[in-house]
Order: structure tokens, then sequence, then C-alpha cells
């Protein structure tokens, strides 16, 4: 619980800057957004992220490109041949996982599934409402039923806040000397091959404390 609490919330949010960096129409609908709700001279505070629908949408769409645990631990032991309808059979004795990223990642299930698109989890920009906590096998990242992820809610919430307060005060270009890779590296948890490098561009209006 302690490494999936730290890791995947780390790599969560490196990818959520990685597609904003590559994609800066979505950091600049994220920024009006942010003025519109929280404006410039406050801080973001816990409550404005019920606010912010884009922002969400934005670390959903993150979860759907790159889920953090893309082999999910829903592991399962066939104990004997399993012939699926589609002719392909499952011996025995083999271990069965869910690959959430294959199934995020499925042209019949999800439009357009390698552009990143906030906008598909927004009602109001004809998108749909899918809720990554386990209740839609389509986005389940956290994993679902008794054996889903402890630790969702404060994951989320933690990211939401970060990505918030990140947007909030800075800009984030692209380092002109290291590019934004995203190539994933499959470890335990999917990785980016190279590390972000990112450059900030300050927000903060003059004489704001």
């Amino acid at each position: 619980m302690i490494f999936r609490g730290t890791d995947t919330t780390a790599l969560l949010t490196e990818w959520t800057m990685a597609e904003l960096l590559v994609n800066p129409q979505v950091q600049g609908k994220a920024h009006a957004e942010l003025d519109a709700v929280v404006g410039r001279n406050r801080n973001v505070r816990e409550d404005d992220i019920e606010k912010l629908p884009y922002l969400q949408a934005v670390v959903k769409e993150s979860l759907r490109m790159h889920p953090p645990g893309p082999l999910l631990s829903w592991a399962r032991l066939c104990t004997e041949d399993w012939h699926l309808e589609n002719g392909m059979c499952v011996p025995a004795g083999t271990t069965a996982m869910v690959n959430m990223w294959s199934i995020t990642h499925d042209p019949e299930i999800w439009e357009r599934p390698h552009q990143f698109r906030p906008e598909r989890f927004l009602l109001s920009e004809g998108g749909q409402h899918v809720d990554v906590r386990g209740n839609d096998s389509r986005l389940a990242p956290f994993g679902a039923g008794r054996r889903v992820c402890p630790g969702k809610a404060l994951g989320l919430r933690t990211v939401h806040l970060w990505m918030a307060q990140l947007l909030h005060n800075f800009t984030w270009l692209p380092s002109p000397h290291h590019p934004v890779d995203l190539t994933e590296m499959l470890k335990l948890s999917c990785e980016m091959a190279t590390p972000l490098t990112a450059m900030p561009l300050s927000r903060i209006p003059v004489g704001y404390t």
C-alpha cells in the first residue's frame, strides 16, 4: 500500500504534466478555468476542486492514456482448460490478469484512443460521465470490487490539488534541451522512459503574497 500510494501518485502527476506540455491548448483551457473559479489573488483551496470539471477531466484522461498500473492485480489462476467463444483456449495453470492499458486504448471502446482529449469526459462538450473509482470497467485504474485500491479517493484528491496548484501558479513550457518523450516503460508501474523536464513561467501577479 505504501508503494502504490507514493509511486503511482507521482507517476500520474508526471504523465499529466507531460501531456499538458505537448498539448498547450489543453493547458490553456485549464488556466482559463482556474482563473474563472479561483482568480489570481488567492491560492487554490481543496474545496475549489469540485468546481474545476475540466481539470478533473484532464487528470481522468491522463489515467486513461497512461494508467499507472497497466496490469491490474486482479490475478486469477485458471484451474482447468477454458475455451473462449473466439476459439482460443486458456490452458490450466495460466495466470490471468486484467490489461487495463489495452482496454483504455481500444478503438472499439474509445474514439481516437491515442489522442489526449479531456473533453471526452465532459457532458458539456458532448462527452460522457465515466467513474474511474471502479464502477466502470472501461476505465478502472484503481481496480474494482472487494479488492479495489483503498487509497483511490486520497490519490485522486492529492493529484487534483497538486495539478491545480501547479497550473494556478505557473505556465509550463517544455525544455529546449530535454524534449518531452511520451515513450512508456513498463516496470511494476507505467513509467516515463525519459524523466520529464519542464520550465515554469510564473503566473503570480506582481505584489501578490
